[in-house]
This record gives C-alpha cells, structure tokens and sequence, in this order.
C-alpha cells in the first residue's frame, strides 16, 4: 500500500475528504518552497502536489505558468525538484508527495533513471499532463512496477466511451479537471461537478478528488461535499507569488482544507 493509499483509507475511516495543495517547485526559489512544503501538513493538508517546473505547460493558466518559468530562470530543475522532496521526507515520512508536471523533462532524463531517483527521494505518485493512456508503456506501466502511482486526468469532454481507457491502470486516486479549460481560468460549479464526479464513482472503487478554479474555503466546501476531495494550486501559487510571508500563505491554505474537511 502507498502513502496515497494509506492516507486515503485513513480519511475514508475518519468519514473526512481530502485537501490536496499544489506549489511550484523552486518558485520564488528552494528555500521558500521547502519551507512552505514542510508547513503543509500542520495547515491541514493530506496530500501534496509538487509542480515540475517546464517551459511549455499546456494545462497550465497564467499564475502557474508564470511560477514555473520564474523557477525555471532561477536554476530549478528536475534533479533540484526531488532534492526538494528530499528535504522534505527528512521530517515527514507519512505525507503524500505527487510530483504533477510534463513528460519532457522525464524524458530527457531517463525514464528508469527518473523513476529509481523519484523513489528514493520520497515520491509516492504521478500526475504527467501530456501522457495519455494509449502512451502507457512510456511511464505510466514502468512507474507502477517500480512502486508509484499513476494518476490520470478526467475532463467534462472524458465521455463514457473514453473513460474506461482513461481509469485502465490508473491508481491512487482519479483527478477531475473541473472546467474546460487551463488550471486557474474558471470556477467550478458544484452543481455542474456533481454528476460528473457520480458517473466516475460509478466506473471506478479509486477516490475523486477534483481541482481546477476553487479559490476560497467556501468553494472548497461545495466541492468537497459531492467528491471524495478537493485539489486547489493557482490560488495557493498567487500568495507566494504576491510576496506574501510563509506563515500568511499557510493561514490561507489551512482555510482551505478546513472548508474541505468540512465538506
């Protein structure tokens, strides 16, 4: 059982949803993302995205995109980024870390290089935009016989035709883009989400966590009561972004999962 299985039975037991936090790897630079990672868990949140920073994100609106190409500039890199998980697995060893980013930068390093560092750095799953299923030799089939999740992307145009394709040799949990759109354009509507996230229960046992445009605890409630969690990234991006002190962008997280926790 991975740490993604592990904390999603546990809140399963506790009849509580989940939080998911996404931050950019290396933005504004190491040492600010580390220390906003390591305060994640105490401001509520059950599993953490790490974003790999890369130069053509095309899922990804401006708030992200802009963060990425910042920690691009500033010398963040893929070897850098699980470094990050690193440090972080040297005082949590019970939280969950998917690495979410793009094939490229997997690619150009390896595909059994990348997998064997991602282990050992502490990452437990990946999200990967651009691989669709009919691409699962690439890294999808290899990183779960090496022991990670791999966690794919449903869309409102993910039809019942397509999605059985999209839930084969998916694990961990199943990601509900929100929104036609680039993460941080739109917002949700619960009422719209809510029988899209019922029609992927309906297909798979694996936790519908949905993510793209909620911004506020209360949006954060709404989703959460009609899926198994709640992802938020742009909104969290946009306060380390601003500038604003670490302690002030974990306030405003922690608001978050608890209207999540609510839910």
């Amino acid at each position: 059982m991975s740490r993604i299985d592990a904390k999603f039975a546990d809140l399963s037991n506790a009849g509580t949803k989940a939080f998911v936090a996404y931050i950019m790897a290396g933005d504004p630079d190491f040492d600010t993302t580390l220390d906003v990672m390591r305060g994640l868990p105490a401001a509520g949140v059950d599993v953490i995205e790490l974003g790999l920073p890369f130069t053509d994100p095309m899922a990804d609106g401006p708030t992200i995109q802009l963060a990425g190409q910042r920690a691009l500039a500033g010398g963040m890199t893929l070897a850098r980024t699980l470094e990050l998980a690193e440090r972080f697995r040297e005082d949590d060893q019970d939280t969950p870390i998917v690495l979410m980013g793009y094939y490229n930068p997997i690619y150009s390093r390896g595909v059994d290089r990348f997998l064997t560092e991602a282990r050992q750095a502490g990452i437990d799953g990946l999200i990967i935009v651009d691989l669709p299923p009919e691409e699962d030799s690439e890294l999808c089939l290899p990183a779960q016989a090496a022991g990670l999740n791999f966690i794919r992307l449903a869309t409102p145009t993910t039809d019942d035709k397509r999605l059985p394709q999209v839930l084969r040799n998916t694990s961990g949990f199943v990601y509900y883009v929100s929104i036609t759109g680039i993460t941080g354009s739109a917002e949700p509507q619960a009422s719209d989400v809510a029988p899209e996230v019922a029609r992927i229960k309906s297909a798979t046992d694996l936790p519908v966590i949905v993510g793209f445009g909620v911004n506020t605890p209360e949006k954060s409630r709404a989703i959460a009561e009609i899926a198994d969690g709640v992802v938020v990234g742009s909104a969290i991006v946009g306060k380390i972004v601003a500038g604003e002190p670490v302690e002030d962008v974990l306030s405003f997280v922690k608001s978050l999962a608890d209207g999540a926790h609510s839910g």
